[in-house]
């Protein structure tokens, strides 16, 4: 079984926006064609830390390259105070032809990779070919600045990076951030959440926010813009109802108190929900509403999959990673025999 670090991961990952995008797609295809199994995700939340979660992501991804594995993904929103990342993640891949395990991946660079990708794929998409000059940004953390790298491979035409953080002080540290990483953009940082949406023609909402308080207004918001709602317990209800919706999965972002499903508790027959973004890239083609869309992607395990799989085919051309023995099953016991893996007894 192979061992990937977070340099590994790094290393494998340099350069492969394009190449990420294009495995996100794969899978969200794949999903839509039926060729992949995924259960819902199992939520663990320590019971004297309301705030904290653990999630895993277990799922199938068929396709040319078949593989399951599933993600373990932590959340502590209070790591940020003292520095720390806020996620934490591993992602275990199985070989189909065992089962036995294959490779073990530090996750956090692809979970945040993924869920940038995906965004930026539904951006590009739902955008259909109009210019995106001002990207926005609601909540300005290590997603968010991911958000931003892929939203620039997606729309290279953009110009201004629009910027709103409950913590005056964190979205000026990332503005700098940005100007550093991405000088082609102009951070601005704005004083309301609600500038930034009257503002930005793509906007990525990455808060930790546990319940709605966004409100969309009903106008004065830039032709066809999208909002990718990805930290999904943003938006109010009235908004998600009011809106356009294109989700990743209709039955797993319908659940676990996402605006969706809040909105689901008042309209059961998801008619508000338009398609999924799976659905849309299969037809190749997209229609943008001038009032906008709201993509709402509650994060499928096989996009974890997908690019776990890129990191470690990289990883094979690159040298990188360790091999460790002793992760295969001991031989077969019967009745005190055993067998070995020729079926000889001894």
């Amino acid at each position: 079984m192979k061992l990937l670090t977070a340099d590994d991961v790094h290393r494998a990952l340099v350069d492969s926006e394009v190449a990420v995008l294009r495995a996100v797609q794969s899978a969200y295809i794949a999903h839509d064609l039926g060729q992949s199994d995924l259960p819902f995700s199992a939520f663990v939340r320590p019971i004297d830390q309301p705030s904290t979660r653990f999630i895993a992501l277990p799922a199938y991804l068929g396709g040319d390259h078949p593989l399951a594995g599933v993600k373990w993904v932590s959340s502590f929103p209070h790591n940020v105070d003292t520095g720390r990342q806020r996620a934490s993640s591993l992602v275990l891949l199985s070989g189909l032809d065992t089962g036995y395990p294959r490779a073990i991946v530090e996750g956090s660079r692809i979970n945040a990779w993924r869920t940038a990708a995906s965004a930026a794929l539904a951006s590009m998409t739902l955008r259909a070919g109009n210019p995106v000059m001002v990207i926005g940004v609601i909540g300005c953390g290590t997603i968010a600045l991911e958000q931003v790298r892929f939203l620039r491979v997606a729309h290279p035409e953009s110009r201004t990076a629009l910027l709103f953080d409950h913590d005056p002080q964190r979205a000026r540290q990332f503005g700098d951030v940005i100007a550093r990483e991405f000088p082609q953009l102009t951070p601005t940082i704005v004083d309301r959440a609600e500038r930034v949406v009257e503002g930005a023609d793509t906007v990525a909402v990455t808060t930790t926010a546990p319940a709605p308080w966004l409100t969309l207004p009903s106008s004065g918001r830039p032709a066809g813009q999208v909002l990718l709602h990805v930290s999904l317990r943003d938006l109010t209800t009235a908004s998600i109802l009011a809106a356009r919706n294109v989700v990743d999965d209709v039955e797993h972002v319908n659940r676990e108190n996402t605006s969706i499903s809040l909105a689901a508790r008042q309209q059961p027959d998801l008619s508000f929900v338009q398609g999924t973004l799976g659905s849309i890239l299969r037809a190749g083609k997209y229609l943008p509403d001038p009032a906008g869309v709201v993509f709402s992607p509650f994060g499928l395990g096989i996009l974890d999959l997908a690019v776990a799989a890129l990191v470690l085919d990289r990883s094979s051309s690159l040298g990188l990673g360790t091999e460790v023995p002793g992760f295969d099953p001991p031989e077969h016991v019967v009745a005190g025999t055993i067998i070995d893996s020729t079926g000889a007894r001894s």
